[in-house]
Protein backbone atom coordinates (compact mmCIF):
# COMPACT_ATOMS: atom_id res chain seq x y z
CA UNK A 1 0.00 0.00 0.00
CA UNK A 2 1.41 3.47 -0.95
CA UNK A 3 1.56 6.29 1.44
CA UNK A 4 -0.11 8.72 -0.13
CA UNK A 5 -2.98 5.19 -0.70
CA UNK A 6 -2.62 5.24 3.14
CA UNK A 7 -3.41 8.52 4.29
CA UNK A 8 -5.92 8.85 1.88
CA UNK A 9 -7.49 5.89 3.70
CA UNK A 10 -6.96 7.26 7.04
CA UNK A 11 -8.95 10.50 5.80
CA UNK A 12 -11.62 8.16 4.73
CA UNK A 13 -11.88 6.13 7.90
CA UNK A 14 -12.19 9.43 9.69
CA UNK A 15 -15.09 11.03 7.41
CA UNK A 16 -16.62 7.70 7.79
CA UNK A 17 -16.67 8.19 11.25
CA UNK A 18 -18.09 11.50 11.13
CA UNK A 19 -20.99 10.17 8.68
CA UNK A 20 -21.79 6.76 9.36
CA UNK A 21 -25.33 7.86 9.84
CA UNK A 22 -25.80 10.09 7.20
CA UNK A 23 -29.19 10.54 6.00
CA UNK A 24 -30.41 11.14 2.52
CA UNK A 25 -30.42 15.64 3.18
CA UNK A 26 -28.76 17.52 0.18
CA UNK A 27 -25.00 17.46 0.26
CA UNK A 28 -22.67 19.96 -1.78
CA UNK A 29 -22.97 20.00 -5.45
CA UNK A 30 -19.47 19.72 -7.44
CA UNK A 31 -18.87 19.86 -11.13
CA UNK A 32 -15.43 19.16 -12.34
CA UNK A 33 -14.85 21.76 -14.72
CA UNK A 34 -14.38 19.86 -17.72
CA UNK A 35 -17.59 18.07 -17.36
CA UNK A 36 -20.31 20.46 -18.47
CA UNK A 37 -18.19 20.54 -22.59
CA UNK A 38 -17.61 16.73 -22.20
CA UNK A 39 -18.98 13.94 -24.67
CA UNK A 40 -19.10 10.54 -22.88
CA UNK A 41 -17.64 7.26 -25.09
CA UNK A 42 -18.71 3.88 -23.66
CA UNK A 43 -16.36 1.22 -24.14
CA UNK A 44 -16.98 -2.53 -24.61
CA UNK A 45 -13.87 -3.96 -23.61
CA UNK A 46 -15.01 -7.90 -24.84
CA UNK A 47 -16.38 -7.00 -27.81
CA UNK A 48 -13.89 -3.89 -28.97
CA UNK A 49 -11.15 -6.08 -30.48
CA UNK A 50 -10.41 -9.29 -31.63
CA UNK A 51 -8.27 -9.59 -28.46
CA UNK A 52 -10.73 -8.10 -26.26
CA UNK A 53 -7.89 -6.74 -23.90
CA UNK A 54 -6.94 -3.18 -22.20
CA UNK A 55 -3.60 -3.30 -25.06
CA UNK A 56 -5.55 -3.71 -28.03
CA UNK A 57 -7.96 -1.58 -27.35
CA UNK A 58 -5.44 1.46 -26.10
CA UNK A 59 -4.92 1.77 -30.03
CA UNK A 60 -7.90 3.28 -30.21
CA UNK A 61 -7.38 6.07 -28.58
CA UNK A 62 -5.87 8.37 -30.32
CA UNK A 63 -8.74 8.14 -33.39
CA UNK A 64 -11.25 8.30 -30.54
CA UNK A 65 -9.28 12.08 -29.17
CA UNK A 66 -9.26 12.82 -32.48
CA UNK A 67 -13.25 12.14 -33.11
CA UNK A 68 -14.10 14.51 -29.76
CA UNK A 69 -14.30 11.87 -27.59
CA UNK A 70 -13.59 13.41 -23.38
CA UNK A 71 -14.87 10.99 -21.14
CA UNK A 72 -14.14 6.79 -21.89
CA UNK A 73 -16.80 4.96 -19.96
CA UNK A 74 -15.02 1.60 -19.37
CA UNK A 75 -18.09 -1.73 -18.98
CA UNK A 76 -16.70 -3.49 -15.84
CA UNK A 77 -13.14 -4.56 -15.57
CA UNK A 78 -13.73 -6.70 -12.46
CA UNK A 79 -13.68 -10.69 -12.41
CA UNK A 80 -16.77 -12.14 -13.66
CA UNK A 81 -18.91 -15.10 -11.26
CA UNK A 82 -18.42 -18.99 -12.20
CA UNK A 83 -21.12 -19.76 -10.59
CA UNK A 84 -24.94 -19.06 -12.10
CA UNK A 85 -22.78 -17.96 -15.53
CA UNK A 86 -24.91 -16.94 -18.27
CA UNK A 87 -23.62 -18.16 -21.47
CA UNK A 88 -20.25 -18.68 -22.08
CA UNK A 89 -18.40 -15.61 -20.75
CA UNK A 90 -20.78 -14.27 -18.20
CA UNK A 91 -22.32 -10.75 -17.43
CA UNK A 92 -19.84 -8.14 -17.09
CA UNK A 93 -22.35 -7.20 -13.43
CA UNK A 94 -21.73 -10.19 -12.27
CA UNK A 95 -18.48 -9.22 -10.02
CA UNK A 96 -16.39 -11.53 -8.57
CA UNK A 97 -13.98 -9.29 -7.06
CA UNK A 98 -14.14 -4.69 -6.67
CA UNK A 99 -10.79 -5.22 -6.55
CA UNK A 100 -9.10 -7.25 -8.80
CA UNK A 101 -9.08 -7.47 -12.75
CA UNK A 102 -11.22 -9.37 -15.28
CA UNK A 103 -7.90 -11.62 -16.37
CA UNK A 104 -9.38 -11.89 -19.96
CA UNK A 105 -8.76 -8.18 -20.24
CA UNK A 106 -5.12 -7.90 -18.79
CA UNK A 107 -3.99 -7.57 -15.18
CA UNK A 108 -3.41 -4.01 -13.10
CA UNK A 109 -0.49 -2.87 -15.04
CA UNK A 110 -2.13 -3.19 -18.05
CA UNK A 111 -4.64 -1.34 -17.09
CA UNK A 112 -2.92 1.55 -15.52
CA UNK A 113 -1.40 1.74 -18.38
CA UNK A 114 -4.10 2.16 -19.82
CA UNK A 115 -5.51 4.65 -18.17
CA UNK A 116 -2.21 6.76 -17.86
CA UNK A 117 -3.00 6.53 -21.73
CA UNK A 118 -6.16 8.10 -21.40
CA UNK A 119 -4.63 10.97 -19.24
CA UNK A 120 -2.05 11.51 -21.30
CA UNK A 121 -4.14 12.40 -24.46
CA UNK A 122 -6.01 14.47 -22.36
CA UNK A 123 -9.25 12.43 -21.37
CA UNK A 124 -10.69 11.43 -18.51
CA UNK A 125 -11.80 7.47 -17.44
CA UNK A 126 -14.64 6.04 -15.52
CA UNK A 127 -15.11 2.94 -14.32
CA UNK A 128 -18.63 0.87 -14.48
CA UNK A 129 -19.14 0.05 -10.83
CA UNK A 130 -22.25 -2.40 -9.77
CA UNK A 131 -22.98 -1.53 -5.85
CA UNK A 132 -26.43 -2.97 -5.94
CA UNK A 133 -25.30 -6.96 -6.30
CA UNK A 134 -22.04 -9.44 -6.64
CA UNK A 135 -21.85 -12.59 -8.03
CA UNK A 136 -22.14 -15.56 -6.44
CA UNK A 137 -18.80 -16.75 -5.69
CA UNK A 138 -17.35 -13.56 -4.74
CA UNK A 139 -15.91 -14.14 -1.06
CA UNK A 140 -18.17 -11.87 0.96
CA UNK A 141 -21.16 -14.46 0.07
CA UNK A 142 -18.96 -16.90 2.39
CA UNK A 143 -17.11 -14.48 4.79
CA UNK A 144 -20.19 -12.17 5.07
CA UNK A 145 -23.24 -12.69 3.99
CA UNK A 146 -25.40 -10.63 6.49
CA UNK A 147 -24.09 -8.17 3.64
CA UNK A 148 -26.94 -9.58 1.38
CA UNK A 149 -30.81 -9.77 1.13
CA UNK A 150 -32.30 -12.87 2.56
CA UNK A 151 -35.44 -14.91 1.97
CA UNK A 152 -37.37 -14.19 5.20
CA UNK A 153 -38.60 -18.03 5.34
CA UNK A 154 -35.82 -19.83 4.31
CA UNK A 155 -32.82 -17.43 5.39
CA UNK A 156 -31.25 -18.10 1.96
CA UNK A 157 -29.59 -14.96 -0.09
CA UNK A 158 -31.70 -14.02 -2.85
CA UNK A 159 -31.07 -12.45 -6.19
CA UNK A 160 -32.56 -8.98 -6.94
CA UNK A 161 -36.34 -9.54 -6.45
CA UNK A 162 -38.37 -8.88 -9.75
CA UNK A 163 -35.58 -9.57 -12.46
CA UNK A 164 -34.44 -12.47 -13.97
CA UNK A 165 -30.64 -11.75 -12.78
CA UNK A 166 -30.61 -14.68 -11.04
CA UNK A 167 -26.27 -15.01 -11.78
CA UNK A 168 -25.97 -12.42 -9.16
CA UNK A 169 -26.81 -11.59 -5.18
CA UNK A 170 -28.50 -8.90 -3.88
CA UNK A 171 -26.30 -6.43 -1.39
CA UNK A 172 -28.17 -5.48 2.23
CA UNK A 173 -27.75 -1.92 2.42
CA UNK A 174 -28.96 -1.48 5.93
CA UNK A 175 -25.25 -3.62 6.76
CA UNK A 176 -23.13 -0.29 7.92
CA UNK A 177 -19.99 -2.32 7.22
CA UNK A 178 -21.40 -3.51 3.18
CA UNK A 179 -21.61 0.69 3.23
CA UNK A 180 -17.68 1.29 4.31
CA UNK A 181 -16.23 -1.59 2.05
CA UNK A 182 -18.04 -0.60 -0.87
CA UNK A 183 -16.73 2.88 -0.51
CA UNK A 184 -13.23 2.03 0.18
CA UNK A 185 -13.44 -0.27 -2.70
CA UNK A 186 -14.20 3.11 -4.59
CA UNK A 187 -11.48 4.76 -3.05
CA UNK A 188 -8.95 2.02 -4.11
CA UNK A 189 -10.02 2.26 -7.25
CA UNK A 190 -9.51 6.40 -7.38
CA UNK A 191 -6.57 7.30 -5.63
CA UNK A 192 -4.41 3.88 -6.69
CA UNK A 193 -5.16 4.06 -10.11
CA UNK A 194 -6.43 7.40 -10.64
CA UNK A 195 -9.35 7.19 -12.22
CA UNK A 196 -11.93 10.01 -12.64
CA UNK A 197 -15.28 8.84 -11.74
CA UNK A 198 -18.18 6.23 -11.80
CA UNK A 199 -20.90 5.13 -13.74
CA UNK A 200 -23.23 3.39 -11.19
CA UNK A 201 -25.11 0.18 -12.21
CA UNK A 202 -28.53 0.21 -11.11
CA UNK A 203 -28.34 3.37 -8.81
CA UNK A 204 -32.11 3.37 -8.07
CA UNK A 205 -31.99 0.31 -6.75
CA UNK A 206 -29.34 1.38 -3.81
CA UNK A 207 -31.24 3.39 -1.32
CA UNK A 208 -30.30 6.92 -1.56
CA UNK A 209 -28.54 7.34 2.15
CA UNK A 210 -25.71 5.31 0.76
CA UNK A 211 -25.33 8.02 -2.20
CA UNK A 212 -25.45 10.56 0.83
CA UNK A 213 -23.09 9.02 2.66
CA UNK A 214 -20.47 8.25 -0.64
CA UNK A 215 -21.40 11.95 -1.53
CA UNK A 216 -20.02 13.73 2.10
CA UNK A 217 -17.24 10.85 2.00
CA UNK A 218 -15.88 12.21 -1.55
CA UNK A 219 -16.48 15.80 -0.07
CA UNK A 220 -14.96 14.88 3.54
CA UNK A 221 -11.71 13.80 1.78
CA UNK A 222 -11.91 16.70 -1.08
CA UNK A 223 -12.96 14.41 -4.29
CA UNK A 224 -14.35 15.22 -6.64
CA UNK A 225 -15.30 12.38 -9.43
CA UNK A 226 -17.01 12.26 -12.26
CA UNK A 227 -20.68 10.56 -11.20
CA UNK A 228 -23.24 8.79 -13.21
CA UNK A 229 -26.43 7.69 -12.34
CA UNK A 230 -28.08 4.29 -14.08
CA UNK A 231 -31.40 5.86 -13.20
CA UNK A 232 -33.82 9.13 -13.41
CA UNK A 233 -34.87 9.95 -10.35
CA UNK A 234 -34.58 14.55 -9.27
CA UNK A 235 -33.42 13.33 -6.09
CA UNK A 236 -29.91 11.96 -7.21
CA UNK A 237 -28.93 14.88 -8.82
CA UNK A 238 -31.33 17.58 -6.66
CA UNK A 239 -29.81 16.54 -3.56
CA UNK A 240 -25.88 16.79 -4.92
CA UNK A 241 -25.48 13.04 -5.03
CA UNK A 242 -24.23 12.82 -9.25
CA UNK A 243 -23.78 15.21 -11.66
CA UNK A 244 -25.37 13.21 -14.36
CA UNK A 245 -28.22 10.38 -14.73
CA UNK A 246 -29.93 8.94 -17.67
CA UNK A 247 -32.11 10.28 -19.96
CA UNK A 248 -34.53 6.98 -20.11
CA UNK A 249 -37.79 9.20 -20.52
CA UNK A 250 -35.99 10.80 -23.82
CA UNK A 251 -35.05 7.53 -25.26
CA UNK A 252 -38.70 6.03 -24.86
CA UNK A 253 -40.60 9.11 -26.05
CA UNK A 254 -38.02 9.29 -29.57
CA UNK A 255 -38.49 5.85 -29.99
CA UNK A 256 -42.30 6.23 -29.57
CA UNK A 257 -41.56 9.53 -32.02
CA UNK A 258 -40.48 7.50 -34.91
CA UNK A 259 -42.73 4.83 -34.55
CA UNK A 260 -45.99 7.99 -34.83
CA UNK A 261 -47.22 7.15 -31.22
CA UNK A 262 -45.87 10.64 -30.08
CA UNK A 263 -44.61 14.11 -32.18
CA UNK A 264 -42.76 16.95 -32.10
CA UNK A 265 -45.02 18.56 -29.05
CA UNK A 266 -44.83 15.98 -27.07
CA UNK A 267 -41.05 16.14 -27.05
CA UNK A 268 -41.17 20.11 -26.22
CA UNK A 269 -43.97 18.75 -23.22
CA UNK A 270 -41.60 16.57 -22.44
CA UNK A 271 -38.48 18.80 -21.82
CA UNK A 272 -40.35 21.23 -20.51
CA UNK A 273 -41.92 19.44 -17.81
CA UNK A 274 -38.35 17.78 -17.03
CA UNK A 275 -36.89 20.55 -16.64
CA UNK A 276 -39.11 21.33 -13.62
CA UNK A 277 -38.18 17.90 -11.63
CA UNK A 278 -34.15 18.64 -11.79
CA UNK A 279 -32.63 21.30 -10.31
CA UNK A 280 -29.03 20.17 -10.82
CA UNK A 281 -26.90 18.26 -13.14
CA UNK A 282 -28.06 17.12 -16.44
CA UNK A 283 -29.47 14.08 -18.32
CA UNK A 284 -26.94 11.87 -20.74
CA UNK A 285 -28.89 11.60 -23.39
CA UNK A 286 -27.69 8.79 -26.09
CA UNK A 287 -29.37 6.48 -29.47
CA UNK A 288 -27.36 3.61 -27.90
CA UNK A 289 -25.81 1.53 -25.34
CA UNK A 290 -25.01 -1.46 -24.04
CA UNK A 291 -28.12 -2.19 -22.73
CA UNK A 292 -30.31 -0.50 -25.72
CA UNK A 293 -27.63 -2.19 -27.83
CA UNK A 294 -27.85 -5.66 -27.16
CA UNK A 295 -31.47 -5.92 -25.77
CA UNK A 296 -33.63 -3.55 -27.64
CA UNK A 297 -31.92 -3.45 -30.76
CA UNK A 298 -29.43 -0.78 -32.98
CA UNK A 299 -30.24 2.59 -33.83
CA UNK A 300 -30.76 1.59 -37.17
CA UNK A 301 -33.81 -0.97 -35.82
CA UNK A 302 -34.96 1.63 -33.25
CA UNK A 303 -35.17 4.60 -35.26
CA UNK A 304 -34.59 3.75 -38.88
CA UNK A 305 -33.89 6.91 -40.87
CA UNK A 306 -34.28 8.64 -37.87
CA UNK A 307 -31.19 7.84 -35.78
CA UNK A 308 -28.91 10.63 -36.67
CA UNK A 309 -31.54 13.28 -36.04
CA UNK A 310 -31.69 11.93 -33.24
CA UNK A 311 -27.97 11.98 -32.70
CA UNK A 312 -28.15 15.52 -33.38
CA UNK A 313 -30.31 16.07 -30.64
CA UNK A 314 -28.27 14.25 -28.22
CA UNK A 315 -25.19 16.78 -28.75
CA UNK A 316 -27.73 20.30 -29.04
CA UNK A 317 -30.34 19.23 -26.12
CA UNK A 318 -29.17 20.76 -22.58
CA UNK A 319 -27.16 17.86 -21.43
CA UNK A 320 -24.26 15.66 -21.93
CA UNK A 321 -23.98 13.07 -25.11
CA UNK A 322 -22.98 9.85 -25.11
CA UNK A 323 -21.38 7.62 -28.12
CA UNK A 324 -21.34 3.63 -27.45
CA UNK A 325 -18.94 1.00 -28.48
CA UNK A 326 -19.07 0.82 -32.58
CA UNK A 327 -21.48 3.25 -33.55
CA UNK A 328 -18.89 5.49 -35.26
CA UNK A 329 -18.74 2.14 -37.68
CA UNK A 330 -21.72 2.03 -37.68
CA UNK A 331 -22.56 -1.06 -35.74
CA UNK A 332 -25.67 -2.68 -37.45
CA UNK A 333 -25.48 -5.65 -35.17
CA UNK A 334 -27.02 -6.20 -31.29
CA UNK A 335 -23.71 -7.84 -29.64
CA UNK A 336 -24.14 -10.69 -27.68
CA UNK A 337 -24.06 -9.74 -23.92
CA UNK A 338 -22.84 -13.40 -22.69
CA UNK A 339 -20.64 -14.43 -25.56
CA UNK A 340 -17.65 -12.77 -27.97
CA UNK A 341 -18.57 -10.96 -30.15
CA UNK A 342 -16.73 -8.19 -32.47
CA UNK A 343 -17.44 -4.84 -33.15
CA UNK A 344 -15.86 -5.46 -36.23
CA UNK A 345 -14.05 -2.11 -37.20
CA UNK A 346 -13.12 -1.81 -40.56
CA UNK A 347 -14.78 1.87 -42.15
CA UNK A 348 -15.24 4.24 -40.14
CA UNK A 349 -18.07 4.97 -41.85
CA UNK A 350 -19.70 7.64 -39.68
CA UNK A 351 -16.95 9.06 -37.96
CA UNK A 352 -17.18 12.17 -39.77
CA UNK A 353 -20.65 12.33 -39.21
CA UNK A 354 -19.83 11.93 -35.13
CA UNK A 355 -16.43 14.14 -35.19
CA UNK A 356 -19.27 17.16 -36.56
CA UNK A 357 -21.00 16.74 -33.95
CA UNK A 358 -18.38 16.55 -31.04
CA UNK A 359 -16.96 19.86 -32.88
CA UNK A 360 -19.75 21.72 -33.10
CA UNK A 361 -20.78 20.98 -28.96
CA UNK A 362 -16.69 22.28 -28.77
CA UNK A 363 -16.90 25.27 -30.90
CA UNK A 364 -20.12 26.41 -29.39
CA UNK A 365 -20.32 27.07 -25.89
CA UNK A 366 -23.88 27.82 -25.96
CA UNK A 367 -24.28 23.93 -26.70
CA UNK A 368 -22.54 23.15 -23.18
CA UNK A 369 -24.44 21.80 -19.88
CA UNK A 370 -26.32 24.20 -17.53
CA UNK A 371 -25.04 27.66 -16.29
CA UNK A 372 -21.82 27.31 -19.03
CA UNK A 373 -24.07 26.53 -21.82
CA UNK A 374 -27.73 28.39 -22.59
CA UNK A 375 -30.56 27.40 -22.01
CA UNK A 376 -33.10 26.06 -24.28
CA UNK A 377 -35.76 28.75 -25.45
CA UNK A 378 -38.44 27.42 -28.02
CA UNK A 379 -39.15 29.13 -31.39
CA UNK A 380 -42.58 29.58 -31.93
CA UNK A 381 -43.21 27.30 -35.76
CA UNK A 382 -46.46 26.47 -37.28
CA UNK A 383 -46.70 22.92 -37.35
CA UNK A 384 -45.97 22.03 -33.97
CA UNK A 385 -46.95 18.41 -34.47
CA UNK A 386 -44.46 18.05 -36.86
CA UNK A 387 -41.18 20.54 -36.41
CA UNK A 388 -39.30 21.00 -33.10
CA UNK A 389 -37.68 24.43 -32.66
CA UNK A 390 -35.32 26.27 -30.20
CA UNK A 391 -32.57 28.84 -29.97
CA UNK A 392 -29.33 28.26 -27.11
CA UNK A 393 -27.54 31.37 -26.73
CA UNK A 394 -23.91 31.75 -24.54
CA UNK A 395 -22.65 35.07 -24.53
CA UNK A 396 -21.87 36.10 -28.36
CA UNK A 397 -22.66 32.59 -29.40
CA UNK A 398 -26.03 31.54 -30.40
CA UNK A 399 -27.42 28.35 -32.19
CA UNK A 400 -30.41 27.61 -33.93
CA UNK A 401 -31.76 24.02 -34.22
CA UNK A 402 -35.09 23.00 -36.52
CA UNK A 403 -35.85 19.33 -36.67
CA UNK A 404 -38.65 17.57 -38.69
CA UNK A 405 -39.44 14.91 -36.19
CA UNK A 406 -41.97 13.39 -38.88
CA UNK A 407 -41.90 11.01 -41.89
CA UNK A 408 -43.46 14.16 -44.24
CA UNK A 409 -41.60 17.09 -46.18
CA UNK A 410 -42.77 19.87 -43.88
CA UNK A 411 -42.85 23.49 -44.79
CA UNK A 412 -43.25 25.85 -41.32
CA UNK A 413 -42.40 29.80 -40.72
CA UNK A 414 -40.62 30.37 -37.51
CA UNK A 415 -41.65 33.36 -35.41
CA UNK A 416 -39.80 35.89 -33.55
CA UNK A 417 -36.19 35.16 -34.02
CA UNK A 418 -33.68 37.81 -33.85
CA UNK A 419 -32.50 38.69 -37.50
CA UNK A 420 -28.96 37.81 -38.40
CA UNK A 421 -26.71 36.37 -41.20
CA UNK A 422 -26.04 32.63 -39.84
CA UNK A 423 -24.59 29.72 -41.28
CA UNK A 424 -25.81 26.16 -41.29
CA UNK A 425 -23.37 24.04 -39.95
CA UNK A 426 -23.67 20.62 -41.71
CA UNK A 427 -24.21 22.10 -45.38
CA UNK A 428 -22.68 25.27 -44.45
CA UNK A 429 -24.88 27.00 -46.48
CA UNK A 430 -25.10 30.91 -45.95
CA UNK A 431 -28.31 32.37 -44.68
CA UNK A 432 -29.78 35.36 -43.56
CA UNK A 433 -32.63 35.05 -40.84
CA UNK A 434 -35.53 37.23 -40.78
CA UNK A 435 -37.93 38.06 -38.02
CA UNK A 436 -40.47 35.26 -39.44
CA UNK A 437 -38.94 32.63 -42.19
CA UNK A 438 -40.17 29.88 -44.07
CA UNK A 439 -37.65 26.61 -43.85
CA UNK A 440 -38.47 23.55 -46.04
CA UNK A 441 -37.10 19.98 -44.62
CA UNK A 442 -37.30 16.69 -45.47
CA UNK A 443 -38.65 13.65 -43.40
CA UNK A 444 -36.13 13.53 -40.17
CA UNK A 445 -33.99 16.35 -41.26
CA UNK A 446 -32.34 18.57 -39.30
CA UNK A 447 -30.36 22.02 -39.42
CA UNK A 448 -28.12 23.69 -36.94
CA UNK A 449 -27.80 27.40 -37.68
CA UNK A 450 -25.22 29.35 -35.96
CA UNK A 451 -25.21 33.15 -35.46
CA UNK A 452 -22.34 34.92 -37.55
CA UNK A 453 -21.19 37.70 -35.23
CA UNK A 454 -20.17 41.07 -37.22
CA UNK A 455 -16.54 42.48 -36.55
Amino acid sequence: MSIKYFLVLINFLFSISIYSQASNDTVIFKVPTSLPGSIIYEVNVRQYTTQGTFDAFSKHLPRLKEMGVDIIWLMPIFPISQVKRKGTLGSYYAVADYNKINPEYGNKESFKKLVDEIHKLGMKVILDWVPNHTGWDHSWITKNPEWYTHNPTTDTIIHTENTDWYDVADLNYENKELKFQMIRSMLYWLDGFEVDGFRMDVAGMVPDVFWAQLSRTFNAMNKNPIMLAEAEEPAHRNKGYFQMDYGWTFQGLIRDIYSGKKNALDFQNYYNADKQKFMNGWHMYFTSNHDENSWAGTEFEKLGSSHQMFSVLTFTLDGIPLIYSGQEEPLKKKLAFFEKDNIDFDQYGYVPFYKNLCTLRKNNKALYSGTFGGPIDWIQNDKTQQIISFKRSKDDNEILVVMNMSPQIIETQLSDLSTGKYVEYFSSKKIKIKKNIKLSLQPWAYQVYIKQNDH
